[in-house]
Formats: C-alpha cells, structure tokens, sequence
C-alpha cells in the first residue's frame, strides 16, 4: 500500500508541475513574444548600414 501511495504522490507532483509550467506559458510567453516583436521592429526601422 505504501508503494501505491508514493506513485500517487509522484502523480500528483508531475500534474501540478504541468500545470504550473502551462500557467506560465499562457501568462507569460505572449508578453515576452510581444517585446520581443517591439524591439524587432525598432531595429528593422534603423538604418544599419551606412554607404560611405
């Protein structure tokens, strides 16, 4: 019964675990893809190369 107790255990950790990294992704991932997006577009709009 022990045994069957620890997996039960283990089972729970990984669904939390889970859930805990979706969370994040869905909260988190879009902002960060946002800014990352905002600061493309600010460097596709400076000039990069000069001709001389």
């Amino acid at each position: 019964m022990k045994e069957a107790t620890g997996e039960l255990n283990m089972t729970i950790v990984v669904v939390v675990a889970v859930a805990a990294i979706l969370a994040f992704v869905t909260f988190f991932v879009p902002k960060i893809l946002d800014q990352i997006n905002g600061k493309w577009g600010n460097a596709a709009e400076e000039e990069i190369w000069t001709e001389e």
